[in-house]
C-alpha cells in the first residue's frame, strides 16, 4: 500500500516537472519575441542579427534532438532529462547576464541545446511511467502545457519586458528550472533505460546535425543562391545519412522505424506539415493586423491568442478520447478542421472583419488541438519501449523543423510579393496578396496532411 502511494506521488511530480518544463519552455521562446525591439535598442543589434537571437534556439533544439534521444535511451532519460534542465538552467542565467548581442546568441544557442535535452526525453519519461491506457491522457496534458504557455507569452513577455526589463524573462526561467532540477533529485527515484548494451552511433551523428543545420539555416535564407546551395548540401548530406544509418547495427536514428513501420513514418509527416502550415499564421496576422487594419500591438495579440488558447483546451481533451477512439481518425478530424480555418485565412482583404479573423483562428485551434494529442499517441504507441526516446525526439524534430519551414514559406512569399522594402501604406496590397499565397499554399499541405493522418494499422 506504502509503495502503491509513493508510485503515485512519483507519477504526480513526474508529470508536474515534465509539464512544467514543456510550459516555461516555449513560453520564453515567444515571450523572447516580445522582448526583441529592447533587446535590439541595448545592443544595437540589426535586424538579421535580432532573427539569430530566435533562430540560435529553434536551430540549436531541432539539430540536437535526435542524438539527445538517443542517449537517452541507452543512458537514462531521467538523468538526460535532469542535466537538460541544468544545462538550461545555467545558458539561461547566461542569457540574462548578457553584455552583447554575440554573447547573447550564443547562449541561446546553448539553451537550445539543453531545451533538446529535456524535449527530446520529456515525453518519452511520462509514456514509460504511466501504463498504456492513461498515454492519452498524459500526452494530451504535456501539449496542452506547451499551447497554454504559447498564449499567455506575449501578453506575459510584454507585462514583464515592460515592467522589469527583457533580463527578467531569463532569469523567472532559470529559477524555474533550478526548481525542476531540486524536484527531479529528491523525488524522483526511478530511472528508464531500454537500449542500454547499445554503442552510439558517432558516424551517424557526425553526419546528421551539420546535414540538418544546413538544410534548416538554407531554407530559412531563400531565395538567394548561397541558400539554395547550403539547402542542397543539407538534402545531399541527409540522403547520405539515411544511407549510413540503414547498414548501421545501432544507429541514431532507427530508418526502419520509417520504412517499416507506416504508422509512424505517416504520424511524422503529418506532424511536420501540420506546423509547417500553421506555425507562421501568427507571424503573417500579426503583420497584417497592424499593417492592414493599424491595430496597436497589444490589440493584435489579444486577437492572435485565439487560436493557441483553443489549441490548449482541446489539446487535453482529444488526448483523453484517443484513449477511446481510435486516435487516427481524431487526427485526420483536427487536420481536415485546419484546412477549413486556413481555407478562410486565405480569402482575408483590407476590408476582412475582425470576427471573421477570429473564427478562422478559433477553427484552426480546434483543428490543431484535435491533431496533436492523438497524433503524438499514434507515434509513441507505434514503437517498442527501447525506441521512446527517439520516437519523443523525432515528433519533436517534426515540430521544430516544421516551424522553421513554415517561416521560411511565409518569408519567400512576402520577399517575391513585397520585396525588401518596408510594409507602408502603398504596398499593403502586394502584402495581402502575399499573404492569400502563403494561406493557399498552408491550406494545400494540410489537405495533404489528412491523408496523412489516415494511416494505421490494419484492422484499426
Amino acid at each position: 500500500m506504502i509503495q502503491q502511494k509513493n508510485n503515485e506521488v512519483n507519477k504526480l511530480v513526474l508529470m508536474s516537472v515534465t509539464m512544467a518544463s514543456n510550459f516555461f519552455n516555449p513560453l520564453m521562446g515567444a515571450a523572447v519575441n516580445v522582448a526583441l525591439p529592447k533587446i535590439g535598442e541595448e545592443f544595437l543589434l540589426d535586424a538579421i542579427s535580432l532573427s539569430w537571437v530566435t533562430m540560435a534556439f529553434l536551430l540549436a533544439s531541432a539539430v540536437f534532438l535526435v542524438p539527445l534521444g538517443k542517449i537517452g535511451d541507452m543512458w537514462g532519460r531521467k538523468k538526460v532529462f535532469l542535466y537538460g534542465n541544468i544545462f538550461f538552467m545555467l545558458a539561461t542565467f547566461f542569457c540574462a547576464i548578457s553584455n552583447s548581442g554575440h554573447f547573447l546568441i550564443v547562449s541561446r544557442l546553448l539553451q537550445g541545446i539543453g531545451s533538446a535535452m529535456m524535449f527530446s526525453t520529456s515525453m518519452a519519461i511520462v509514456i514509460s511511467a504511466f501504463p498504456p491506457q492513461e498515454r492519452g491522457k498524459v500526452i494530451g496534458l504535456n501539449v496542452s502545457a506547451v499551447y497554454v504557455g504559447l498564449s499567455i507569452a506575449p501578453f506575459l513577455g510584454g507585462l514583464l519586458t515592460q515592467s522589469l526589463g527583457w533580463r527578467s524573462l531569463f532569469f523567472i526561467n532559470a529559477v524555474v528550472s533550478l526548481f525542476i532540477a531540486l524536484a527531479i533529485l529528491l523525488k524522483i527515484k526511478e530511472e528508464w533505460i531500454e537500449a542500454k548494451n547499445e554503442t552510439f552511433d558517432r558516424l551517424g551523428t557526425l553526419i546528421y546535425i551539420p546535414s540538418m543545420a544546413a538544410l534548416m539555416y538554407g531554407f530559412s535564407k531563400l531565395p538567394t543562391p548561397i541558400a539554395i546551395f547550403i539547402t542542397l548540401t543539407g538534402v545531399v548530406g541527409l540522403v547520405i545519412f539515411v544511407l549510413a544509418e540503414l547498414k548501421n547495427p545501432f544507429p541514431v536514428l532507427n530508418m526502419k522505424l520509417f520504412f517499416n513501420n507506416k504508422v509512424f513514418a505517416s504520424s511524422n509527416l503529418s506532424a511536420f506539415i501540420n506546423y509547417a502550415a500553421t506555425f507562421a499564421v501568427s507571424f503573417v496576422l500579426s503583420l497584417y493586423l497592424q499593417y492592414a487594419k493599424h491595430f496597436n500591438p497589444r490589440e493584435a495579440g489579444l486577437v492572435l491568442i485565439t487560436q493557441p488558447v483553443l489549441m490548449a483546451l482541446v489539446a487535453s481533451f482529444s488526448g483523453r478520447m484517443s484513449d477511446k477512439i481510435n486516435p487516427r481518425w481524431l487526427a485526420s478530424s483536427g487536420m481536415a478542421i485546419s484546412v477549413v480555418g486556413l481555407f478562410m485565412l486565405a480569402l482575408i482583404e483590407k476590408q476582412t472583419t475582425q470576427f471573421f479573423i477570429v473564427t478562422s483562428l478559433a477553427i484552426l485551434g480546434f483543428g490543431f488541438g484535435l491533431f496533436s494529442s492523438p497524433n503524438t499517441n499514434m507515434i509513441m504507441s507505434s514503437v517498442e519501449r527501447k525506441f521512446y526516446g527517439v520516437a519523443s525526439a523525432t515528433v519533436s524534430t517534426m515540430r521544430a523543423t516544421g516551424m522553421m519551414f513554415s517561416m521560411a514559406i511565409a518569408s519567400l512569399c512576402v520577399h517575391i510579393f513585397v520585396g525588401e522594402q518596408q510594409i507602408t501604406d502603398l504596398n499593403i496590397d502586394s502584402f495581402i496578396h502575399s499573404s492569400k499565397i502563403v494561406f493557399i499554399v498552408f491550406t494545400l499541405l494540410c489537405m495533404v496532411g489528412v491523408f496523412s493522418s489516415l494511416v494505421g494499422k490494419k484492422g484499426d
